[in-house]
């Protein structure tokens, strides 16, 4: 097997650099089709497309390495993927129902992005958690899952493997809670809309409102989404907020200077022309959108596919344990504690 190995590796060294750069990036779409198709099966299919690519990443990086010549084109998804994913992303917010809904939704989604973050760190410092994984988990609890941990992940810096472990940790909640409050609907005391509204506030990323949401409803799934919007939205601001604090930091300690994530420009801009021009000004069919939708999933789903592959569980099986409890207790109480003041 390890001579095999090493005659693939010899052989594709031999490529032009172009050809090997090419077959990394397709390297990370064809685990991200295979993420696709085992979401497919009943099952996998409520964790999603993208949970099951960074995990089918993660086993094939324990069972055969780090495929080292393909390392390139790999790093390109995991780096240069992940920004056009979320530049895309912008598109999804739509700002005009976002704003219409008036301050007291942003307020709200504020406070619940504050007391997640917070509340994580806190927990992360009572077990001793490693400080950027609880920050990229409480920045996904409160905002919107695995899309805000890939756009904060920049900007503080977060290793690869980190980036993943978060990943996987947010899908994989997110998942049990969204089955949780299917499960739990019919004998809590919430009328379909404020069921929405709970669905909305208090889970993690969009996919997940949507699953607990539309058995309630079309109208709790509508008012979901759009409380869901709210904290999209206010990934803006505290991304600045975050590059802030990284460059008084970087001053103070006088580390590599903080770099302006570029990208954070081009998610603004599609979130004012998805809200503003597209389909209003410029007119576009939803069969675009959709298709530009369904492709911003799969430059996320292989992006994640070259975080997973960077981690390895003999070095990080001690770093999950416990931001994944600390996570956990932080979904507890922001779910009980939006129940009450929906």
């Amino acid at each position: 097997m390890a001579s095999e190995r090493l005659n693939i590796q010899s052989k594709m060294e031999r490529l032009p650099q172009g050809t090997v750069w090419s077959m990394g990036v397709g390297f990370t779409f064809l685990i991200a089709s295979i993420g696709y198709i085992l979401a497919l099966v009943p099952g996998f299919s409520h964790i999603g497309q993208l949970a099951c690519a960074i995990l089918i990443a993660i086993l094939y990086r324990q069972f055969f390495g780090y495929p080292e010549t393909l390392r390139n084109g790999i790093n390109f998804s995991s780096k240069r993927l992940l920004r056009a994913a979320i530049i895309l992303y912008g598109l999804k917010l739509n700002m005009v129902a976002v704003l219409q809904d008036g301050i007291w939704l942003l307020l709200r989604d504020t406070g619940v992005i504050i007391f997640a973050i917070l509340t994580t760190i806190g927990l992360a410092k009572l077990f001793k958690v490693d400080k950027k994984i609880s920050l990229l988990l409480g920045v996904g609890t409160g905002v919107c899952g695995a899309a805000a941990i890939a756009a904060v992940a920049p900007i503080v810096k977060s290793k690869d493997e980190d980036t993943a472990i978060s990943v996987g940790i947010i899908a994989l909640i997110g998942t049990i809670f969204s089955i949780i409050y299917i499960i739990i609907r019919p004998w809590i005391p919430l009328d379909a809309l404020q069921y929405g509204v709970w669905s909305g506030t208090s889970l993690h990323e969009v996919a997940h409102v949507a699953l607990a949401a539309a058995p309630a409803g079309d109208d709790a799934l509508a008012v979901g989404i759009l409380a869901k919007l709210g904290r999209v939205f206010l990934l803006i601001p505290l991304c600045f907020i975050l590059i802030g604090i990284m460059r008084y930091r970087s001053k103070e300690t006088a580390t590599s200077k903080i770099d302006f994530p570029w990208f954070l420009v081009g998610f603004i801009i599609c979130s004012l022309l998805g809200s503003y021009v597209l389909g209003h000004t410029i007119p576009v069919s939803e069969n675009i959108m959709e298709g530009v939708f369904t492709f911003t999933t799969w430059l996320l789903t292989a992006a994640m596919v070259g975080l997973g592959l960077n981690v390895s569980l003999k070095d990080v099986r001690t770093k999950a344990l416990r931001p994944l409890t600390a996570m956990v207790l932080t979904s507890v109480a922001l779910s009980i504690i939006v129940f009450f003041i929906v």
